[in-house]
């Protein structure tokens, strides 16, 4: 698919089928990710593919809003190494991370899987709760949680173009 096409056409998937994702197709989204930009180059993040299915019917007790993870095939936990920051104390992390997970989304739309991104950074009971649940060590902090499956609904492409939020040399 046409990087633009998958930009424009991403969406919040939370139906999913209950057909497996491949190891290819989750290597390749992997791949992406992990292709992102990052501050210095530091790469500081971790991927925890969850597929156990006690696990991931567990995630909505930490996330309210995670309750697609009990159809979905498997989630996918983004975390950062602090100590692999290279500008340490400005917290450049969170932004890799969301690079990374950009990465992720438009890969796995790219070729046709569904994906919806969960917040799990800045809010401590989140970050600490998937912490405990998936066992992160010290210095490991959760920063997001992508759902990942075959999707059970359409995506649909919509216009989100404001040409009023545009300003040219100044506001």
């Amino acid at each position: 698919m046409d990087v633009l096409e998958a930009i424009h056409t991403r969406r919040s998937i939370r139906a999913f089928t209950d057909a497996p994702v491949s190891e290819a197709d989750l290597d390749t989204i992997l791949r992406a990710a992990m292709t992102a930009p990052s501050a210095g180059n530091s790469q500081p993040w971790h991927f925890v593919v969850v597929t156990d299915r006690a696990t991931l019917d567990a995630i909505p007790d930490i996330h309210s809003h995670a309750a697609m993870v009990r159809q979905a095939p498997l989630a996918i936990a983004v975390a950062a190494e602090l100590a692999q920051e290279k500008y340490q104390g400005f917290g450049y992390w969170t932004l890799d991370c969301s690079a990374a997970v950009e990465n992720l989304l438009l890969a796995a739309r790219a070729i046709g899987l569904g994906t919806v991104w969960c917040g799990i950074y800045p809010r401590p009971e989140r970050m600490e709760g998937l912490s405990r649940l998936l066992s992160l060590p010290e210095g490991i902090k959760a920063h997001a949680l992508v759902v990942v499956g075959h999707p059970a609904q359409e995506f649909k492409r919509v216009d989100r173009f404001k040409p009023e939020r545009i300003h040219r040399d100044r506001w």
